[in-house]
């Protein structure tokens, strides 16, 4: 069954995360997704281990592929050409004027010295979608700077409220995962759809975008604006919420347990089945502003309740009454979550390295045009002959000559 945007042909020089996330969600919605890359490295994020998968299993000597890597790179074909190289450019612009969108996150004006920057590309193919992923926007007086998801997350204010509070001996901390770079690929991958609907009215694309630091401070959400409306300037609060009590974790006997009471009548159920009914019942606990008011008495008491008792009998408890809560799982809990089988949250993919190589399945399902799981990500340069060969049908002595000449990997 064809994927929804089955015969998009998808044109990727990004690297590491934000451009390769975008390129992989629609290589999932079925595009074909070309991936270009430097002969002899490829991505820097295929140097980004352990851990690897190993053609031997090897997977102490940094041989292989990386997890990073295969992590965001499913459902591509590679192919290794020197952008330097003026055959190389070449090729490149030659695959541009076949493509419905280019993907590329290089520092501002290093395309323009080959010849592949927007207004040369679109001069050649006017519907192509031209998409730029930079770190600051082009216009800008930063344009130049580079820009990695750590500075970013730092610079552009989501360190600044995550992490425990300054009284509690706690410092800005980072997320998890390159939140910046996601929420960038994300941003990204919506544009380009929405560019390709706007195309299909007026025949042309156009260049879109998206810098790391705006997509940040967009994702600041509730929290920018509890700054622009308010006037104060938010703090780290550890798990809890700035606008909502209870809305964190809390230590049970064995563990913790993530509270999440989004309206008065959950709170009142959670009470009734902690028993504080008499405690946090009245007047003054009976709406959401009242209990931010007198947060620390809230979940003070709350607290104290639920350390008495293990994660899963609270667990079992509130969730019986209705009240939103979970675990706060390791990975090795969530994987092993009956859902997640129920779901098929973990596919496999045949990879040379291994036959069953583990990926994470996109959380979308469509009812007509489903998810593909094709191809693992690939190995460096592996689809060149077959890209020109398709592409643009290069002969087998045209590709041995622009291997010849070193304009595509040797």
């Amino acid at each position: 069954m064809a994927g929804a945007l089955d015969g998009l042909r998808v044109l990727d020089l990004s690297r590491v995360l934000a451009g390769p996330w975008a390129s992989q969600l629609l290589g999932d919605f079925g595009a074909d997704v070309v991936k270009v890359e430097r002969p002899g490295s490829g991505d820097e994020t295929r140097a980004w281990g352990p851990p690897w998968v190993s053609p031997d299993d090897a997977a102490s000597s940094g041989a292989g592929e990386s997890a990073y890597f295969l992590s965001c790179n499913r459902n591509k074909r590679s192919i290794a050409v020197d952008l330097a190289h003026g055959e190389g450019a070449a090729l490149v612009r030659e695959l541009a004027g076949r493509a419905d969108v280019l993907l590329e996150n290089f520092r501002a004006g290093t395309l323009a010295r080959f010849g592949l920057d927007d207004g040369a590309l679109r001069a050649l193919n006017p519907r192509l979608v031209y998409c730029t992923i930079s770190a600051w926007g082009s216009g800008s007086s930063r344009a130049g700077e580079a820009g990695y998801d750590a500075m970013i997350q730092a610079a552009g204010g989501f360190m600044s409220i995550t992490g425990a509070p300054a009284a509690e001996g706690g410092s800005p901390v980072k997320a998890g995962v390159a939140i910046a770079d996601l929420v960038t690929g994300f941003y990204a991958t919506s544009a380009i759809l929405a560019a390709l609907q706007a195309r299909e009215r007026t025949g042309t694309g156009q260049r879109i975008e998206v810098p790391l630091f705006d997509a940040q401070v967009a994702a600041l959400a509730n929290q920018a604006l509890n700054f622009l409306v308010g006037g104060e300037v938010p703090q780290r609060l550890g798990t809890a919420h700035p606008n909502i009590v209870p809305y964190q974790a809390f230590a049970t006997a064995d563990g913790h347990l993530m509270l999440a009471i989004g309206n008065d009548a959950q709170f009142r159920r959670c009470i009734d089945c902690l028993g504080l009914a008499g405690r946090l019942g009245g007047a003054a606990f009976a709406s959401n502003s009242a209990r931010v008011a007198r947060r620390d008495e809230v979940v003070g008491a709350i607290g104290a309740a639920l350390s008495e008792r293990t994660t899963a009998e609270w667990q079992s408890r509130l969730t019986a009454a209705s009240v939103p809560c979970g675990p706060v799982n390791t990975l090795d809990r969530v994987f092993a979550e009956p859902y997640v089988r129920e779901q098929a949250l973990v596919r496999r993919l045949a990879h040379p390295y291994d036959p069953e190589l583990p990926t994470v399945a996109n959380p979308v399902r469509f009812s007509g045009t489903p998810v593909r799981y094709s191809a693992a990500p690939p190995l460096l340069g592996a689809d060149t002959d077959a890209v020109l060969q398709e592409w643009l049908g290069y002969s087998a002595e045209r590709i041995d000559e622009l291997r010849a000449s070193g304009a595509i990997e040797r």
